[in-house]
């Protein structure tokens, strides 16, 4: 029997906070939605309730750029509603099992079935299996096949679609599972899908009948309505659906970035502005180069104006601009120095992801320095030969990496990240130990005296062939991995300061089963998913979820190793029209392997791919700007305090699920965007000087805690408390502020006593009351507890000295207030201690302890 979510969402989880769905810029529309929006339209059917559904755990999805865009733009058409969804940890997952309850979307809190469309984002080949057990644990039937039977002519359950690289790339290993497909960007395709689907809805459409307008709609791919050849290669079973499905393309949209701002820490806890779109390099292992075509730059302005705005309204104190290839973007160095300086106070520093080597100069190194952070750089030349480089179409000289790798070291970086590539066409041993050579040659050159040499963090990754790439007729071998990994640890025992990190082969193996597979592999990705081969369990246990896979791929009668395809041959990709011209693949795979290159044609002659015209577009290039005076790094003028505030706030309803550490968090974006002036502490990496009185412990409430903010500049108390309160949850109230003279002892120093309010639960009735332990608890001069330390030592603590009073509220609802020790040195009278001292009267009654509440802090 299912229950509510909300019992569900208790402290006893693991950051239950990631299931509220109540952070800054959560949309809530009503489930009915507002006629107003849909023509004074009543019928509520109208509505068009979407689900995105991001299949890994919430630290991933929320920080996912792609996911906060189509979140806002959906939430803005009128007459659609947008929730949220993540793959929940195993401990929900469990509970949500074990009460049969189904997967629920964050804001609603409905059950996946109860929505129109349910989407999720395929950007993985192994990420199929976590789609597959939301799915389950939705009560979702995983394949269409399944769906329709049910109910062929109604709309029981959601249409459930995929989006994403992988999906866009080749749908067809997953075609079982999917109603549709919504190939390449999503910005304008989704919202088609959305208003086609109302169309549909209106007209009483069977499940079916949607399908069918929904292929209308170009971009979208509806696998029913094709059939696979003996060869794998996939054609239409009907003539009134395309031939071939088109990939979309949309101009980047940075102002939809401003979205969602987690109450937790994600992977990537920062603010994302996208600069560019597409890539025209040319590398011809690079699937998203391929896919993303032609180039689209985003106007410098837009950049600017965006990334200030959204610093302001977020709070967040880092950004990081988004390409395939950030150097590429010419107005980079233009637009870096612009944000730094107008941000320059403000303490947010810029991060870029791998950039290209050949780019690097002292405008990237100023853009990334100065935060008090040093950033970390990536640079990718991906074969250690120039030959093989040249192959690969990396378009990168060993001057140019050395130019740029070197002007990194005189700029004051001593780490440097490197990634490189095994197993690409044509490559020999001496590429392979190519790699060790490049990398002693790079640290022998960046030297200078007084100075220690140059360290390199290194990746070596295992090569997979991708479709839509000129080396999708290539084919790897686990053997040839193995004994390359080999060669080159070998080689690396030689070098001094080099960090090495190796892919597991039997993920890339996977990876390059499935992403050149056919329909055949939907079976066995399910039965892979029954094994247990989730994406968690490679974390877990690599071994073990490599095995549910072998034993899927062996009772599917397949084999491992993906052989070359012929080029002559169909591929199962290819009813996929993604606006590159197969025989230009062919001519390039020609090209690639006699070593020649293909100049990118955003900046070169036009190397006729076949994506320039009306349906894909043309490259839209920004060209280099005049690069503004570099005013300086982050200023250091608020380090001093000139003002303590003291705040009393509460901590009430959900917010009580959010931790100590994310409270902090929420502090200082909170006052970042209220532009209070925080200082900040000195050293390495500065912290804004805010600080609790005490930690409250996940799941309490409270209505008597205690912080202090520091402030740079003098700020009258009203404004602060008013600027403050603005920019918080309601369920974070600010009661009272009070200014605190800066030379008095901290509040965690002068903290003393807190009062608690504790509601009980009576889980055994004994021979004793609540009243009576009480009294006698009062009555006692000696309660020992005995306490096992960290280090497995047996101590005693005495726990009545601790406690100064103690009293029943209510009987019938067994309740009662305490106030007990709570010092910074650890000698406190926790909630949990006072139960023990009720049990030691209680002659067989025992309690719970069903919710706590602190009252107030008590100070000296």
């Amino acid at each position: 029997m299912s229950v509510p979510v909300s019992q569900l969402i208790t402290p006893d989880i693991l950051k239950p906070a990631r299931y509220l769905g109540n952070e800054l810029g959560a949309v809530h529309k009503p489930w009915h939605g507002d006629p107003s929006q849909i023509g004074g339209v009543t019928n509520n059917d109208l509505m068009v309730r979407w689900c995105l559904t991001y299949p890994e755990v919430y630290e991933v999805g929320a920080s996912n750029l792609g996911h906060i865009i189509l979140y806002s733009i959906l939430n803005a058409q009128a007459g659609q509603l947008c929730d949220r969804t993540y793959l929940p940890a195993p401990d929900l997952a469990a509970k949500l099992r074990s009460t049969q309850t189904p997967l629920f979307a964050v804001e609603s809190k409905r059950s996946l079935q109860d929505f129109d469309i349910l989407g999720f984002s395929l950007g993985y080949e192994l990420g199929a299996t976590n789609i597959l057990e939301m799915l389950d644990l939705a009560g979702i039937p995983l394949t269409w096949q399944e769906r329709s039977a049910i109910a062929p002519n109604q709309n029981h359950y959601p249409l459930i679609f995929a989006g994403g690289q992988t999906a866009t790339s080749n749908p067809e290993p997953f075609a079982d599972f999917f109603d549709f497909f919504a190939l390449g960007d999503g910005e304008e395709l989704l919202p088609e899908i959305g208003e086609a689907l109302k169309a549909a809805k209106q007209a009483g459409k069977s499940r079916q009948e949607s399908l069918l307008a929904l292929v209308q709609v170009p971009g979208v791919y509806v696998p029913q309505f094709y059939d696979m050849n003996p060869d794998g290669s996939v054609v239409r079973n009907r003539d009134d659906v395309p031939q071939r499905i088109l990939r979309r393309v949309s101009a980047p949209r940075p102002e939809h970035s401003i979205g969602l701002v987690p109450l937790v820490e994600t992977v990537h806890d920062r603010l994302t502005i996208e600069i560019r779109r597409g890539c025209t390099r040319g590398c011809r292992f690079c699937q998203p180069g391929m896919l993303t075509r032609p180039a689209r730059d985003v106007k410098p302005e837009d950049v600017v104006n965006t990334i200030e705005r959204a610093v302001r309204e977020t709070g967040y104190n880092e950004f990081s601009l988004l390409s395939l290839s950030c150097s590429d973007y010419l107005a980079l160095p233009a637009v870096g120095i612009e944000i730094k300086n107008r941000l320059k106070d403000d303490r947010v520093s810029l991060s870029l992801p791998s950039q290209r080597v050949d780019h690097f100069d002292k405008n990237i190194a100023n853009i990334l320095k100065g935060d008090g952070r040093q950033q970390g750089l990536t640079f990718a030349p991906e074969a250690g030969t120039q030959r093989l480089r040249d192959v690969v179409n990396k378009g990168l000289t060993d001057e140019e990496l050395l130019r740029g790798v070197k002007t990194a070291y005189e700029q004051g970086w001593d780490r440097v990240k490197l990634y490189f590539m095994i197993g690409l066409p044509t490559e020999t041993d001496e590429d392979v130990t190519g790699i060790a050579r490049t990398i002693a040659w790079l640290q022998q050159e960046c030297y200078i005296t007084g100075r220690k040499h140059l360290s390199v963090n290194v990746t070596i990754s295992n090569f997979t062939p991708k479709p839509h790439t000129p080396f999708q007729w290539h084919s790897v071998s686990t053997e040839d991995f193995n004994r390359k990994q080999k060669l080159l640890k070998a080689e690396f025992r030689r070098i001094k300061g080099l960090k090495a990190n190796f892919t597991d082969v039997r993920i890339s193996a996977m990876e390059d089963f499935i992403g050149r597979g056919d329909r055949r592999l939907a079976p066995v990705i399910r039965r892979a998913w029954e094994l247990g081969a989730g994406m968690d369990a490679w974390f877990e246990s690599a071994d073990r979820a490599f095995q549910a896979w072998a034993s899927a791929i062996a009772d599917a009668d397949l084999q491992w190793q993906i052989p070359s395809p012929q080029i002559e041959q169909s591929l199962p990709w290819d009813h996929i029209n993604t606006g590159i011209d197969k025989q230009w693949l062919i001519d390039d795979w020609h090209r690639a392997i006699a070593a020649q290159t293909v100049p990118d044609c955003s900046f070169h002659g036009c190397s006729k791919c076949g994506i320039c015209g009306p349906e894909f577009g043309h490259n839209i290039i920004v060209p280099p700007l005049p690069i503004p005076e570099f005013i300086g790094n982050i200023s250091v003028t608020n380090q001093e305090s000139v003002q303590r505030l003291r705040i009393t706030f509460g901590k009430l309803g959900s917010m009580a699920l959010i931790s100590h550490l994310d409270l902090m968090r929420l502090f200082e974006r909170a006052a970042r965007r209220a532009s209070i002036p925080l200082a900040f502490t000195s050293g390495f990496h500065p912290m804004p000087r805010i600080v609790a009185a005490n930690a409250l412990s996940l799941g309490c409430s409270s209505s008597g805690e205690v912080a202090d903010f520091e402030l740079a500049t003098t700020v009258p108390l009203a404004e602060f408390q008013a600027r403050l309160i603005a920019q918080l949850p309601a369920e974070i109230p600010i009661y009272s502020t009070q200014e605190v003279d800066l030379s008095q002892a901290s509040a965690a120093v002068m903290l003393r006593q807190a009062g608690y309010t504790l509601t009980l639960e009576v889980q055994e009735l004994g021979n004793r009351d609540l009243e009576s332990a009480i009294a006698l608890v009062k009555a006692a001069t000696s309660m020992p507890m005995p306490k096992t330390t960290k280090s497995g030592n047996l101590q005693m603590l005495e726990l009545r000295d601790r406690l100064s009073d103690i009293e029943l509220i209510s009987q019938e609802l067994p309740t009662i207030r305490y106030v007990g020790s709570c010092m910074a040195d650890g000698n406190n009278l926790k909630p949990e201690y006072v139960l023990f001292m009720l049990h030691q009267f209680s002659e067989g009654t025992t309690w719970q302890i069903a919710h706590v509440h602190r009252d107030r802090l008590i100070f000296a």
